[in-house]
C-alpha cells in the first residue's frame, strides 16, 4: 500500500467524469487499499478516485467514530434520495473551509463491493452526506460549486495562495 497525492481545488483534473470499473481485479483491489490508506493519514471520511487523479467510480467511506469500517463503492449509483439535511461539509482537497451544503437525508444507493460483488444499502446521516459528497467527485463536482460565486472566488484565491505558500 501507499499514499497518494490528492488533488487540491482548483485543479482542472478534479472536473473530470470517472468512467465506469468494468471489471474488479487486482488493480482496483490495490487502488482501494491505497486510497483508504490515503483517506486515514489525512485524515478524511471519504475519499473518491477523481481526487487522487484516478478518473474511474471508486469511493472508500469511513464514518465510523472508530475507523474500523470502511465502506467500499464501486460504481456506485443512488436509486433512491428522501428528505433534506443541511450539513456541514469540508473536503480534503479543499483543506480547511467548511461549508454547510443541501443533501438529501436518507438515501438508497447501488454499488459493488470490493470482491466485486453487488450490494444494495440504505444510509442517513453523515454517512448518506458522505455518499453523496463523493459521488459529486465522480461527476466532476467539488462541493464548494454548490456556493454563491462570491464564495467560491474567495475559496479558489484561498487555495491558490496556500499552494503558493507551500511552493
Amino acid at each position: 500500500m501507499s499514499r497518494l497525492n490528492i488533488l487540491r481545488y482548483p485543479d482542472a483534473r478534479l472536473h473530470k467524469i470517472a468512467a465506469p470499473v468494468t471489471e474488479v481485479n487486482n488493480g482496483i483491489r490495490s487502488l482501494v487499499a491505497d486510497m483508504a490508506e490515503t483517506m486515514y493519514a489525512a485524515p478524511g471520511v471519504g475519499l473518491a478516485a477523481t481526487q487522487v487523479d484516478v478518473h474511474q467510480r471508486v469511493i472508500v467511506i469511513d464514518a465510523s467514530d472508530t475507523r474500523d469500517q470502511l465502506l467500499t463503492l464501486i460504481n456506485p449509483e443512488i436509486l433512491a434520495a428522501i428528505g433534506d439535511a443541511d450539513c456541514e461539509e469540508g473536503c480534503l482537497s479543499v483543506p480547511g473551509i467548511y461549508e454547510k451544503i443541501a443533501r438529501a437525508q436518507h438515501i438508497v444507493v447501488r454499488a459493488l463491493g470490493r470482491d466485486g460483488q453487488s450490494f444494495t444499502m440504505e444510509a442517513e446521516g453523515l454517512l448518506a452526506v458522505c455518499i453523496q459528497h463523493e459521488m459529486d467527485h465522480l461527476q466532476g463536482r467539488v462541493f464548494v460549486e454548490y456556493l454563491s460565486r462570491l464564495k467560491q472566488t474567495r475559496i479558489r484565491a484561498k487555495m491558490q495562495k496556500q499552494q503558493r505558500q507551500s511552493a
